[in-house]
């Protein structure tokens, strides 16, 4: 079939006016001979966007390498046909946020589960990604699906599935993906017009998002002392949720970022909705400077990530995803060691190691596993999980995935709990230096137009590895491509310097960038001088990455 016939029988199933005249304006431009229309014609029809551990995720737009509702209806139809595979009577229930098409495709994925024969519930709007995720364990589903693209580009969306029962409501894992995969070819096959839909799915009841703000506030005692605080929602869903939360848990109510409160699919005061991107902040840190606040809370689009600035003599500053991350783990280690057992804090293989020396000094054992909380969330006896990309698991008996919304809950308790004794967070990570050692961390992410050019820099890595980065000698490399001690296959490299510092190469899962990821450490000196000679040392390692991969 050529790529104009698949187009126009893609035409044909369309059931969204406006991708059926995007798609037309496409295929009428290509068979005039317009060699833009056929470029962009090749591009979304010579591939599908692939379903995997991540669901999917992609531009909107006609066609299978977009998102858009005929893909979202084949994935819903294949899922169906894996669930009603895997049990008689299976359940699911479904939830969607605030981006472009993200009701539209909640609302096919819901009248096809039904008429597929799944017991169906909706979320009742569009809520946070952590409260889908608590559903499914709140309602015993089977499954459940989160219409989101989370930080993506404005021009995203994506769809996340999680499993219940033995899998606890976390996020897919091989070989369940690849089952589903298979499902959706199979679908993909025929028409979606010929799937059977039913409209007798339910809406959850309000009760369901009062049992997730009320579980997530008990994680904390009440506040012994007031804290000033800006929040921000970057556009996304998080504050209804997230005010609710807040004010259960005895937090009074912050100073609000208003121009990016409301849910708003364009996202117009950002480049990109990830606070992790330079500049995202700035509203929040401009708005915590005017009212004299001492904290930023910021959530992502979907609220399962959790970023926090604080002021310091150069002006306000975001701490990194392993500096919250180590910091809430440190509180998680004192509530995992005051209740004894065999407890667990868990961290991605790209985030630092200062979790794994936290996890020693209270006799807890330390678990690494490849990135993503799908993995993290999986871990036997799991009191904390974290990873650097502002993920934070701080309560895995409510929610299991990251949950942005309970993270900064705890991150709040402990800016309380300090200020009752006159201490700032800026001096608790001193504290933690003088405790554990001095750790630093940096992240390159190298941004691509040209996707094969990801493939070529791992592959020059690999043929060539370096003997040398930032003027330190280069002991070892792993590499994960053919599996890596108890870790599956993946496209890893892991490099060692002779002081104990390492870079890690990665392709990003979710976005076209190279990610590098590097860490330090220093015991020598005082707290001070350990994160200074830390620092210095992942310096120099960035710079000599950065020449490297150029």
């Amino acid at each position: 079939m050529s790529t104009i016939e698949a187009a126009r029988a893609w035409l044909a199933q369309d059931p969204d006016a406006s991708t059926r005249a995007e798609l037309s304006a496409l295929i009428d431009g290509a068979t005039a001979g317009d060699p833009a229309a056929t470029a962009e014609l090749d591009d979304r029809f010579r591939t599908r966007l692939a379903f995997g551990t991540a669901g999917l995720r992609g531009a909107l737009g006609a066609g299978p390498n977009r998102m858009n509702r005929v893909l979202v209806s084949q994935a819903a139809a294949g899922l169906a046909a894996f669930l009603l595979e895997r049990e008689a009577t299976p359940s699911i229930v479904i939830g969607y946020d605030g981006r472009t098409g993200s009701a539209a495709f909640a609302r096919d994925t819901a009248e096809i589960m039904a008429g597929a024969g799944v017991t169906t519930t909706l979320l009742p709007r569009l809520l946070p990604t952590p409260v889908l995720a608590f559903a499914v364990r709140h309602l015993d589903a089977s499954a459940g699906v989160m219409v989101t693209a989370s930080h993506n580009p404005a021009s995203d969306n994506g769809y996340k599935v999680y499993l219940g029962g033995a899998d606890a409501g976390s996020q897919i894992v091989p070989p369940a993906d690849g089952a589903i995969a298979a499902h959706i070819t199979r679908v993909a096959a025929g028409s979606i017009v010929d799937l059977p839909r039913s409209s007798t799915y339910r809406i959850a009841e309000e009760s369901v998002i009062a049992a997730y703000v009320s579980a997530t506030a008990a994680l904390v005692a009440p506040p012994t002392t007031p804290v000033s605080f800006v929040y921000t929602a970057m556009h996304g869903v998080g504050w209804e949720t997230a005010q609710q939360v807040f004010a259960r848990a005895g937090f009074a109510e912050p100073t609000l970022v208003e121009a990016q409160i409301a849910p708003d699919p364009a996202f117009p005061t950002v480049a990109f909705p990830n606070p992790e991107e330079p500049g995202a902040m700035d509203l929040a840190f401009e708005t915590a400077a005017r009212v004299g606040a001492e904290l930023v809370i910021a959530n992502d689009p979907d609220a399962d990530r959790l970023a926090v600035g604080i002021p310091t003599e150069d002006g306000w500053v975001r701490l990194s995803g392993n500096e919250v991350g180590w910091l809430l783990g440190w509180r998680s280690a004192l509530r995992a060691s005051a209740l004894g057992g065999d407890r667990v804090l868990a961290c991605s293989i790209v985030s630092s190691p200062a979790l794994a020396a936290v996890a020693a000094h209270f006799g807890l054992r330390h678990v690494e596993t490849l990135t993503g909380f799908k993995w993290i969330s999986r871990v036997p006896g799991l009191a904390y999980g974290y990873e650097e990309a502002l993920g934070y698991l701080v309560d895995p008996q409510v929610v299991r995935d990251k949950d942005g919304i309970s993270a900064a809950v705890d991150l709040l308790a402990l800016a309380s709990e300090l200020k009752s004794g006159d201490i700032t967070l800026a001096r608790h990570a001193e504290a933690f230096a003088a405790l554990f050692g001095g750790y630093a961390s940096s992240q390159i992410s190298l941004r691509v137009d040209d996707l094969a050019e990801i493939p070529r820099i791992m592959a020059r890595l690999r043929a060539q590895p370096p003997g040398a980065i930032g003027g330190r000698p280069v002991i070892r490399v792993d590499d994960f491509a053919g599996g890596f001690g108890e870790f599956a296959p993946s496209d890893i490299l892991r490099l060692w310097t002779d002081d104990g510092s390492r870079i890690i190469v990665r392709p990003s899962g979710t976005e076209p960038k190279l990610k590098v990821y590097i860490d330090a450490s220093s015991t020598t000196g005082s707290a001070r001088e350990r994160l200074a000679d830390a620092g210095a040392k992942v310096a120099a390692l960035d710079a000599g990455m950065r020449a490297l991969i150029a």
